[in-house]
């Protein structure tokens, strides 16, 4: 054991507990011999806080630091291989057991190889542990730091919007505090990690915080007709991207119960899955790039800077588990991001499948490059199988594709379908279009005024006698 120069305070190990388990901190119950394995988890990563007496939850237990304790938490620490050096005192009622990054990476304990992944300890396999150590990069870019910046520029809005999302209650703790909870800062400056989620203006210090989304008419990347540079922190760009995808992409709403669900041509859970794992693996060292989102007519490209770590191909993806960015990663984590989603390459292989589409493709160079093809025709309520051009007639997808290019957007589902519906039959009642749709009368309403605030739907007549009219505008620009 060492001496404690600056022992964890009463404070620090409360704001741990309210934190939860994560990249740096694990909960014990009580003491069990297995704690050399999280010993050597911690010092294979970034180092942590192992504390005993305390339940998953963050309840506390309690836990006594004896001598026969002191004994056998030295005696494990010293027969890890190397031996690890572990800090360790009693902090009200529970055992804290401070681990500091090791310097001889890897570490290994008497039943394996560990590391620290979402919050758990987890036994490396051979290829994992080859890959991990294979750059030996003795400062990652996300450990950085950038002259100039200070704890002054960090916004206390985002951390207040983090610990929201993240169910986290950190009390009164100052700004630097929570930062050096989570490892993204140190006693005096902030690491790019904790820069590129807490910055008041991230792109200022670092250029690498940003994103690209793009819409493009066609196949092919000539006819951009929707663009957002994001410039933000790194959940603002995962928020905004998946805006962008729920706009862009076609969606369908089915009743369950008494609940409506909205289902996209591509399932929303495996595009949120891409883009944070693009957040989370991207190489932020190489300058000048952005992770960019792209929506295609036939497909959507998720691409992010750097391709895969060293080691890594794309035919052991899936089984290999492997985190570019560790502390980037852990914050996604605690935002539930990764454990909401946390399907994995072949269960985003299976949601693809199940959704009636090709598995996604994976490719990689200097980029890393996920491919998922958009439903050729995309069903509706009525039936899978069921195309539009036989449900509603010819020239009804025709007709919205032509109104979409004069607006310059893409109009909602709903907004399509009412048109294709009256497309198919001008008298058609709002009760009708209810029906069809799958939505309330009210809502055909407001879809219906939407329209008419758009100058391509109109009218004719009165509520009852009367008809919809698509007004055709410009006619010889859709040729």
């Amino acid at each position: 054991m060492t001496l404690i120069d600056h022992p964890i305070t009463v404070e620090q190990v409360k704001l741990l507990m309210r934190e939860g388990e994560g990249l740096t901190a694990e909960f014990k119950e009580r003491y069990t011999p297995r704690i050399d394995e999280d010993i050597v988890a911690f010092a294979n990563a970034k180092g942590g806080t192992l504390l005993l007496g305390v339940r998953d939850d963050g309840n506390v237990v309690g836990e006594r630091l004896t001598n026969d304790l002191k004994a056998k938490i030295n005696s494990l620490a010293r027969n890890c291989k190397p031996a690890i050096t572990t800090e360790f005192s009693q902090v009200g009622e529970v055992v804290a057991v401070v681990v500091p990054e090791g310097t001889e990476k890897p570490y290994s304990c008497g039943s394996g190889y560990y590391r620290r992944l979402d919050g758990n300890t987890q036994k490396m396999s051979h290829d994992e542990l080859r890959i991990m150590f294979a750059e030996n990069e003795h400062l990652p870019f996300e450990e950085k730091t950038v002259k100039g910046f200070s704890f002054d520029d960090v916004s206390k809005a985002k951390i207040r919007a983090f610990t929201k999302e993240a169910a986290i209650r950190i009390g009164s703790a100052a700004v630097p505090d929570f930062l050096r909870s989570l490892k993204v800062a140190d006693e005096t400056r902030v690491k790019n990690a904790g820069i590129l989620f807490f910055a008041k203006d991230a792109y200022d210090h670092l250029h690498q915080a940003q994103m690209t989304l793009l819409a493009f008419k066609g196949t092919d990347r000539l006819h951009i007709y929707d663009r957002r540079d994001v410039r933000d922190d790194l959940l603002t760009q995962f928020n905004e991207a998946v805006g962008f995808l729920q706009k862009h992409l076609n969606v369908r709403s089915e009743i369950l119960g008494v609940n409506r669900e909205d289902i996209y041509e591509i399932p929303i859970g495996v595009l949120r899955e891409a883009l944070v794992n693009a957040l989370m693996h991207r190489d932020y060292s190489i300058t000048g790039t952005q992770v960019s989102v792209e929506v295609h007519d036939d497909r959507v490209e998720i691409v992010n800077p750097g391709g895969l770590p060293k080691g890594l191909s794309v035919r052991n993806l899936g089984t290999v588990s492997i985190r570019r960015n560790e502390l980037i990663s852990d914050l996604f984590f605690r935002l539930h991001k990764v454990e909401r989603i946390g399907m994995g390459i072949q269960k985003m292989k299976e949601a693809m499948v199940a959704a009636g589409l090709r598995e996604p493709a994976f490719a990689s160079d200097a980029f890393f490059r996920a491919t998922f093809q958009r439903s050729p025709e995309f069903a509706l309520k009525e039936g899978k199988g069921k195309g539009v051009r036989e449900k509603f007639g010819e020239g009804a997808e025709e007709l919205v594709e032509k109104l979409q290019e004069k607006l310059g957007e893409k109009l909602a589902e709903n907004e399509r379908h009412i048109l294709r519906l009256i497309h198919s039959n001008r008298r058609i009642s709002i009760s009708d279009m209810a029906k069809e749709v799958g939505i309330s009368t009210t809502a055909v309403h407001k879809n219906l005024t939407k329209l008419k605030q758009r100058g391509i739907l109109r009218r004719v007549g009165p509520d009852k006698g009367g008809h919809w009219e698509v007004v055709r505008q410009k006619q010889s620009s859709w040729r």
